[in-house]
């Protein structure tokens, strides 16, 4: 007999060892039969054993419920049994202090490696192909940082940001405050600098988008890459080379005479002045981290990525006439204001800072759109120089913006202004070809009439999608084709998407001769707006508007035209061609019945009036 102390030990030693993944349903089936075993053991138990019936049942009790608990510990800890045990494999320790030690670390891991977005899924294809990234950013070490991750996104933002503010407040400061060491200021620029030193090294563990898409995570290829293309200008604006001479600079000031020291320090402050200006170069940042945005959100000629590179394009404007205004009151300011600069001519040596800086910025605009010298024209040979620059500046900003603002208006509408060079070409031909003037102007309203005033190369776009698109853009466009024809009303809907994905559009002019009697025919049309008039031989006219058709006798014969059809107004029309009428039909023989019998039936009525007359055998 199995004793359940026995079956409870044996049930211990198979959960507590580390389960194969392949032996995974074995071991759960064999758990189940040990428990079936010893059940039915505990049940087949002799007469004469000296155990109450009392204690059996709560020895049966506690032993069902300790196999329960294990069980479902076991489950839900490793549903699959892809896990071993943690007292074994780590030799009896708690793991749980493990855990929390790499919590935090594979949390920082994660946010470095690419997020499951659309603009990643976009880039890698499915989330397969992110997760196989993502393995490819661990491979390459823990602080390497995917570009499309969730900290770049959110570094790039407050760098974006930072740099705005340092591109808008230095200039400002430096310009119209003497005083550059109260802790605001100081605060100020050591945090940037700080920052912007952080991402220096950042760009040196950021993955790069190589061609074809890829991105390059070796660290060699990054920092080969880096310290080849932006590093110089990276390191210059972020490193505090004001600060540094000024501390430099400390003991010698001090140990100099009065005088010599107060001259020194007015021409130190001068040149710190300067060398602050060197943070602006940081320009350059801000313009790759707007092109790299752009590249990741695939930003087109839309509407709304128009109107941002609208923005961003008077926004840098804005920005020059800032530096401009600046550099404006700077220059003679580092003059110690002489006599014959705007500034002195104007009484602004004392006045404060809104005030200077106001008049400087109206000055420079009025430099740089060169509609004026402001309220004085320029004496002295710096302002002469500073207006010449601002006139420079000025133009090339003014030109570029014309060139920019063109290109997005043309962008936006690149499908008329194709139809309008389309156009020029066919108004060149007929006036080489000294057309009379009634054809020239059918041929003009058959262009309006058929394009509308759009040219697409339709055949090349539906070309380069997927068949389940093709057919779903094909029965959008034709959905008003399909809702006034009764032919497709009751009909399957595979065999309509078919026809109407092998459909041709055509346009007709009032009193053009669609078909004609006794041609060969080729094609058979479905109206979709206009009305056209069947003339058969000897008989009466017939009026078809909206949602016929017409042409399928002779697709169906193989024979010649019983009937002459005009177009009575314009005429929006698909055709089909005999050869896809006959592969679309193969696949559907009833709906060949179908027609076959809507034939028959339109030549026996033409065939029973009086006026009817068969054709010859010419």
């Amino acid at each position: 007999m199995t004793s359940p102390s026995r079956s409870i030990d044996e049930h211990k030693g198979i959960t507590d060892s580390p389960a194969p993944k392949a032996e995974t349903s074995r071991y759960r089936s064999w758990s189940s039969l040990r428990f079936s075993r010893w059940r039915s053991g505990s049940q087949r138990s002799p007469p004469g054993t000296p155990s109450p019936k009392a204690e059996k049942r709560s020895d049966v009790t506690k032993t069902l419920l300790s196999l329960v608990q294990t069980h479902n510990d076991d489950y839900t800890a490793d549903p699959d049994g892809l896990l071993d045990n943690p007292c074994e494999s780590d030799g009896g320790v708690d793991v749980s202090s493990q855990d929390q030690s790499t919590y935090f670390q594979k949390q920082f891991g994660s946010m470095l490696q690419p997020g499951v977005n659309k603009f990643s899924l976009r880039m890698f294809g499915s989330h397969k192909g992110v997760a196989a990234e993502q393995e490819r950013v661990k491979s390459f070490g823990v602080w390497i940082i995917h570009p499309y991750s969730d900290f770049r996104f959110y570094w790039d933002i407050v760098m974006l940001l930072l740099m705005m503010s340092n591109l808008v407040i230095l200039p400002w400061g430096i310009t119209f405050f003497e005083d550059q060491n109260t802790m605001p200021w100081i605060t100020f620029n050591v945090l940037s600098d700080t920052l912007f030193l952080m991402d220096l090294v950042f760009n040196f563990r950021t993955g790069i988008l190589g061609e074809d898409s890829h991105i390059i995570l070796d660290p060699k290829e990054i920092r080969m890459h880096y310290l080849r293309t932006w590093f110089m200008v990276d390191f210059i604006s972020s490193i505090p080379v004001d600060y540094i001479f000024l501390i430099v600079d400390l003991e010698s000031r001090h140990e100099s005479s009065d005088v010599y020291r107060t001259a020194r320090a007015l021409r130190i402050v001068r040149f710190t002045k300067i060398l602050s200006l060197l943070r602006l170069l940081r320009l350059s940042r801000l313009i790759r981290y707007i092109h790299q945005w752009e590249e990741i959100f695939h930003m087109t000629y839309d509407l709304a990525s128009a109107v941002v590179r609208i923005v961003n394009l008077i926004g840098m404007m804005l920005l020059l006439c800032h530096w401009d205004g600046c550099l404006t009151f700077m220059v003679p300011m580092l003059q110690d204001f002489p006599p014959d600069c705007w500034v002195s001519k104007n009484n602004m040596v004392n006045s404060t800072w809104h005030i200077q800086y106001s008049y400087a910025l109206f000055m420079a605009m009025s430099h740089m759109l060169c509609i004026g010298y402001g309220a004085n024209p320029p004496e002295g040979m710096t302002d002469v120089w500073l207006t010449m620059i601002s006139m420079v500046v000025g133009a090339t900003c003014y030109a570029m913006f014309l060139g920019h603002a063109t290109n997005l208006v043309q962008s936006l509408d690149a499908s008329h202004r194709q139809y309008q060079e389309k156009y020029k070409q066919v108004e060149q031909y007929m006036s080489f070809h000294k057309l009379p003037a009634d054809v020239r102007q059918r041929i003009h309203d058959y262009y309006e009439q058929r394009f509308q005033g759009k040219m697409f190369d339709e055949d090349s776009i539906l070309g380069e999608l997927s068949d389940p698109l093709k057919e779903e853009i094909v029965s959008y466009n034709c959905r008003g084709l399909v809702a006034n024809m009764p032919l497709f009303a009751n009909t399957d809907p595979h065999f309509v998407t078919v026809i109407l994905t092998k459909l041709r559009f055509e346009v007709f002019q009032p009193g053009d001769f669609i078909i004609r009697e006794g041609t060969l025919g080729r094609k058979m049309y479905f109206i979709q707006h206009g009305t056209v008039t069947v003339v058969p031989r000897g008989s009466k006219e017939i009026k078809l508007s909206d949602g016929a058709y017409f042409g399928e006798i002779c697709l169906l014969t193989q024979g010649r035209r019983t009937a002459t059809v005009r177009a009575d107004t314009y005429c929006r029309l698909y055709s089909l061609s005999v050869d896809s009428f006959n592969e679309v039909l193969e696949e559907h023989p009833l709906m060949r019945r179908a027609f076959e019998s809507v034939a028959v039936d339109r030549l026996d009525r033409v065939s029973r009036r009086p006026s009817y007359q068969p054709p010859t055998a010419d």
